[in-house]
């Protein structure tokens, strides 16, 4: 399952409650006009974007299989886990209301960190696309939820993410095992960013 940063942050109360109402109070909105949170109305459109392996293989931490009563439980759980300021799951809407694709950020307001994990349908992805997506959700983890340090992890052959990654700006950190939800481990190759840095990368910008 998701684990924080290996870099140890340590955010003050008032700190902790800032980025908890953030998160409570999450604007997706911010991240595109086609971006909605996750609701159980979407319970059918994210099975039928995860039922597609190469969406969701490389995904480590996915709830598995996907059932209609999987799906469920995980929009539920992350719902209750936004409500405790921890979590924001959300879809992306195409043209014709299609969910194509998700982003789940999973943020641990007591280190100041977040991640992210998502996917989008292969008719989606165009040259550079992906990059720009990345970099306004980096942006937004940071500026609009208020954390200072970003961790990812990519599964080792999943070179299309890293090379977003790194094109972002964030810092190799080697590895980690990553724990799927069965108990499993996969190794994952592992990045870091610190606030300060995507600012000195980015200008403050998103986009």
């Amino acid at each position: 399952m998701s684990a924080p940063p290996k870099t140890i942050l340590v955010a003050d109360a008032e700190e902790q409650q800032a980025i908890r109402s953030a998160v409570r109070k999450a604007d997706v909105g911010l991240l595109g006009p086609r971006h909605r949170i996750a609701t159980l109305d979407h319970v059918d459109g994210l099975i039928e974007l995860l039922s597609d392996p190469a969406v969701s293989e490389p995904i480590y931490d996915l709830p598995r299989p996907f059932t209609p009563e999987v799906i469920a439980q995980w929009i539920r759980e992350a719902r209750t886990r936004q409500e405790k300021g921890e979590a924001v799951l959300c879809v992306m809407l195409d043209d014709d209301d299609v969910i194509s694709g998700y982003s789940y950020f999973t943020i641990w307001p007591e280190r100041s960190a977040a991640e992210i994990a998502g996917a989008h349908r292969a008719d989606t992805q165009s040259r550079g696309a992906g990059k720009i997506g990345a970099a306004r959700s980096f942006g937004w983890m940071f500026e609009h939820l208020g954390v200072r340090l970003i961790g990812l992890t990519a599964a080792t052959d999943n070179v299309r993410s890293a090379k977003v990654i790194e094109a972002a700006g964030f810092v190799p950190m080697g590895e980690r095992s990553s724990a799927r939800p069965d108990g499993s481990l996969r190794q994952s190759h592992y990045w870091e960013m610190t606030r300060d840095q995507w600012l000195a990368l980015h200008g403050g910008e998103s986009d």
